[in-house]
């Protein structure tokens, strides 16, 4: 079972793996934050409120996307780009992880930040 003391140390180890880190989320499936961080030195650029309302549609919106996981194969992150912040959904059995970096930076280090969040999340 994961605790939530070992959730905290997952975020934090997710938004230390690169410089360009904003936020790293843990949701549950129903869309609470179940633990979330933002960087050091970083700002929201969302209300704790649309921050909320945000996960619980990233969590809508993953029950939708099983309705295709028999014909396309089950979803193994959304990648998102926005003008002022890259976002990543990534699906783990139980959980969803929600990241946010800035944006331009190259696709291979965004390929490689995913690679490790899911590498360190496999098991939650």
């Amino acid at each position: 079972m994961t605790t939530n003391k070992s959730l905290l140390e997952i975020v934090e180890k997710i938004v230390n793996l690169d410089s360009h880190m904003r936020f790293a989320a843990i949701i549950d499936l129903n869309g609470n934050i179940v633990e979330g961080i933002m960087k050091e030195g970083k700002t929201s650029l969302e209300s704790q409120k649309q921050e909320e309302y945000f996960c619980k549609q990233v969590a809508d919106r993953r029950k939708m996307r099983q309705e295709f996981n028999r014909p396309l194969g089950k979803v193994r992150y959304v990648h998102v780009e926005r003008e002022k912040v890259t976002q990543f959904v990534i699906y783990t059995k139980r959980k969803t992880l929600f990241v946010t970096i800035e944006p331009e930076i190259p696709v291979a280090r965004k390929m490689k930040i995913i690679n490790n969040i899911k590498r360190i999340t496999s098991n939650i």
